[in-house]
């Protein structure tokens, strides 16, 4: 059974039907995208304006060169359109929140990573398909989903081991790669179009070799961090598995 549910905050508001097909997840993706009519601005969130903080656990991708040339030349075709692009050595995909500096202890940021290291799955393979996007930004969709839907709920689990509340359930979990956020309100239709001429390029081999827990701040129009704890996936359960399809 599935540990996705429909949920109207995320996107797409309808889990795939397969979590490990990569051509259903990536068909899947797209369909949502290019039914939007409008796009909102990453940026305007409650309590998420420039220099706020909170602790984050999260899949880095530094120094992976495909993914770099890839994000510069999707970047640099999204630039006329006024995107606020992420920088290569900050790409990552989010997994889960923990909480902010007020909410989250130093004490119980050590029970966590004292939780977390014996409950998470073994590394695994995973291919970045075609570009698609969002309400609020441009993105990679990721494939197998199977893999980081676990890894999700081990981070919950932790969470919950210590009595930490979590605000976003592996339910409503949608795992991506952003490359460029919207920064205002706009009509998504030239968007889709840019985005649709990308989408023949090659995907991107990457593997999930370890999760760091971060202090990950807004600094101005882009996201930063400082890594507390980085986590190695045991190499054992990596398989290579990429599912069926692109």
């Amino acid at each position: 059974m599935s540990l996705l549910a429909p949920d109207p905050a995320s996107f797409p508001v309808e889990p795939p039907g397969d979590l490990d097909n990569a051509g259903v997840i990536a068909a899947h993706d797209w369909a949502a995208f290019d039914v939007l009519e409008e796009m909102i601005d990453h940026w305007s969130r409650p309590g998420w304006s420039d220099g706020a903080s909170a602790f984050y656990w999260l899949l880095v991708f530094r120094g992976v060169r495909a993914l770099d040339e890839f994000a510069l030349r999707c970047q640099g075709a999204l630039s006329s359109l006024g995107f606020d692009p992420v920088p290569v050595e900050w790409l990552h995909t989010t997994l889960l929140r923990v909480g902010s500096p007020r909410s989250v202890g130093v004490e119980q940021l050590r029970r966590l990573i004292g939780a977390t290291g014996a409950a998470l799955p073994g590394a695994f393979a995973l291919r970045a398909v075609p570009l698609a996007g969002s309400r609020g930004a441009v993105r990679l969709t990721l494939t197998p989903w199977e893999p980081l839907v676990c890894l999700h709920a081990a981070l919950v689990a932790a969470s919950a081991a210590v009595g930490l509340p979590v605000k976003k359930p592996t339910a409503r979990f949608r795992p991506h790669l952003s490359l460029a956020y919207n920064n205002r309100r706009r009509d998504a239709a030239p968007v889709i179009e840019t985005v649709t001429s990308l989408r023949s390029l090659p995907p991107v081999e990457l593997t999930a070799a370890d999760v760091q827990l971060v202090e990950l701040r807004r600094c101005g129009a882009e996201y930063r961090w400082d890594v507390l704890q980085s986590f190695p996936l045991t190499m054992s359960d990596l398989t290579g598995r990429r599912g069926t399809g692109p």
